[in-house]
């Protein structure tokens, strides 16, 4: 016997979409590598952490020191740039990692879910006409949204058209000769 309430949960269940969103839309979009970008940032962070704490800990206990205030700047140094340049390392790589990416079609707008510097989701919207590809491929780069630079996997995309979409891809082309023509006059 089913009571109301677990009856009343699985309809709602049923009825909802997983790749619905209501504030985003529709997902269009999932990266694969969305746990193992966190896992790592998270592993960088974390071990940062445990070194700034237990570097003081080790140096008072061990006693190395050093006598010449030239090379315990040196050292501390080099401990303080290797404590904090991985994670911002990753930070700048994987920042416009695209986790998740929505499109509502009445507004003909993107949500692209990314990691913020504090390992939180962040939603940027951007219109499809805010999407500019790089004249020259980048490395972390597929396009960019307005100025964010963003990173997905084409082949990730469980319908090709909403890439062609995003990209731009299924507008017409329109080339005029007679713009083309004035242009190389000019130069």
């Amino acid at each position: 016997q089913v009571t109301s309430f677990q009856r009343v949960a699985v309809l709602s269940l049923c009825t909802s979409s997983p790749h619905e969103h209501p504030e985003h839309g529709r997902l269009v979009y999932k990266g694969n590598l969305a746990k193992a970008v966190l896992g790592v940032r998270f592993f960088s962070y974390s071990t940062s952490i445990f070194n700034l704490f237990m570097i003081p800990y080790v140096m008072l206990k061990t006693g190395i020191g050093f006598e010449s205030l030239f090379i315990q700047v040196a050292f501390y140094g080099l401990i303080g740039f290797f404590t904090f340049v991985t994670p911002v390392t990753l930070h700048v790589l994987t920042k416009g990692y695209v986790i998740r990416l929505y499109y509502k079609d009445e507004k003909d707008t993107y949500t692209a879910i990314t990691y913020n510097a504090i390992l939180a989701e962040k939603a940027t919207v951007f219109h499809q006409k805010d999407v500019k590809i790089p004249d020259i491929t980048k490395m972390f780069t597929t396009f960019y949204a307005k100025t964010k630079s963003m990173l997905v996997n084409p082949t990730l995309f469980p319908n090709p058209q909403d890439y062609h979409h995003l990209m731009g891809y299924d507008k017409s082309f329109f080339f005029n000769l007679e713009e083309e023509k004035e242009a190389s006059e000019r130069k």
